[in-house]
């Protein structure tokens, strides 16, 4: 009879930051049963019911099947004042569940900054991450003090990745990997590519590394905050730009990643560039953000994937055919990417809008491109001879980033002398407008 107790499941309310599902209410009956009802209290904040339960003799320590005791379920809800009487009732302050997660590692999940207070206080400790070091020595330079970081008035920003909080008086932006990494290996080495990279690069258009939290859980990239936010709400905004803003914007982005490109010993390639990692600082210029899945080219000039590219890992509308086809590919592909975004800057429409994202890929292959809609003036001097180059079918005929900041600038400089000529026309006009009623005045006499 006690086996088949201990194999039910509690799921009312919040669920295990670790598990692979985090679900809705479950079964009311089955909460009920003796076996949760403890659980069920503790989801409830039935303090008084708690309490009449242990002086029956219900352990305090009763865990499901996914190994989930009171005090879990307590911390994922924000109940205080049942962890509160939990511990003194002798509760243990860091048992693991069925995916190794804690009550702490719960509320720090849920930002349920009490109990993450509570719980230390008792002893409890944050889960030893994959990249915990034992000597301390071996920390980071760039490791960051989690305790430093204040989420208070935490939002989220860019794709829902990343979130505002305040770092030593300063707005930084942080991303978490959730609790998951785990138990998922490839994620954890991810996380740890991602900071090899941060740690490397140093361009005013690049957004800046600040540091990292890797020796508690969450681990955490905290990055400089732009609050003029990215490419692509700005474009939402604006709709299509003017083409002296849009080659301004696009030799930002080629400068930075030219510069990524470029970086010694090791080349990189960014692989998901795309107008939301794409962010505005305060001064009007772009910056290339999230390398998430970027690449060093080391002694090998080309890189291939350990598995096929799916649409979670990027966005299929920017993504070079070499890519999606699981080819080798090199730095082209960034070029091809950026040539999209130079388009949808002029067009005001991402590439191929009236498709599906899942076709969009399907259609580079077959060497279908975006089409031209714009007035053919807004592609003055080249400006679309140089995207149909970037977004070329062979690879190693696209341009480098190198040509390609020397095509813009000669651009630029083209639109930059045609504004300087309108001005004073347009002045001359004013000036004519101005002194026609005396002129009309001379005439009639």
């Amino acid at each position: 009879m006690e086996t088949k107790k201990l194999q039910l499941r509690f799921s009312l309310g919040r669920q295990s930051s670790l598990a692979p599902e985090r679900g809705g209410a479950g079964d009311l009956s089955e909460a009920l049963d003796p076996t949760v009802r403890l659980m069920y209290l503790a989801n409830e904040g039935d303090l008084d019911g708690i309490e009449e339960l242990l002086d029956a003799g219900s352990d305090v320590n009763f865990t499901d099947i996914d190994g989930r005791t009171a005090l879990h379920v307590a911390a994922c809800q924000g109940r205080t004042d049942v962890v509160d009487l939990l511990l003194r009732r002798g509760a243990e302050v860091d048992p693991r569940d069925r995916w190794g997660s804690t009550p702490l590692a719960d509320a720090m999940y849920y930002k349920n900054h009490d109990i993450v207070k509570l719980l230390e206080k008792h002893g409890a400790k944050p889960p030893i991450t994959p990249m915990h070091v034992e000597n301390a020595r071996e920390v980071p330079e760039y490791e960051i003090d989690p305790s430093e970081l204040d989420f208070t008035n935490s939002v989220c920003i860019t794709k829902g990745t990343f979130r505002i909080a305040l770092w030593r008086g300063t707005q930084v932006a942080v991303k978490t990997l959730g609790e998951e990494v785990f138990a998922d290996d490839d994620k954890v080495k991810a996380f740890h590519d991602e900071l090899t990279l941060l740690e490397k690069i140093r361009h005013p258009n690049v957004v800046q590394f600040l540091g990292a939290v890797t020796q508690s859980t969450p681990m955490i990239i905290v990055t400089e905050f732009l609050p003029q936010g990215d490419l692509r709400a700005y474009m939402k905004r604006k709709c299509a730009l003017k083409p002296v803003t849009a080659v301004k914007f696009a030799l930002d982005i080629a400068r930075g990643m030219n510069y990524l490109h470029e970086h010694k010993p090791e080349a990189i390639i960014h692989r998901d560039l795309e107008p939301s990692n794409i962010l505005r600082d305060d001064s009007g210029h772009l910056k290339v953000a999230d390398f998430g899945v970027s690449k060093l080219l080391k002694v090998a000039k080309t890189v291939k994937e350990d598995k096929p590219v799916t649409s979670l890992d990027t966005s299929w509308r920017y993504v070079a055919p070499e890519v999606y086809r699981n080819e080798e590919y090199d730095t082209k592909v960034d070029v091809f990417s950026f040539a999209l975004i130079l388009q949808e800057m002029i067009e005001g429409c991402p590439p191929f809008y009236e498709k599906p994202e899942n076709e969009v890929p399907k259609a580079y292959v077959e060497n279908e491109r975006p089409p031209f809609r714009a007035l053919p003036k807004l592609y003055a001097y080249g400006l679309k001879a140089l995207i149909e180059e970037c977004w070329d079918e062979k690879p190693q005929r696209r341009p480098t980033f190198r040509q390609v900041i020397r095509r813009l600038e000669d651009i630029n400089g083209h639109l930059v002398q045609k504004r300087r000529w309108k001005v004073p026309l347009f002045c001359a006009y004013i000036y004519l407008i101005n002194i026609r009623p005396s002129c009309d005045s001379v005439i009639l006499t």
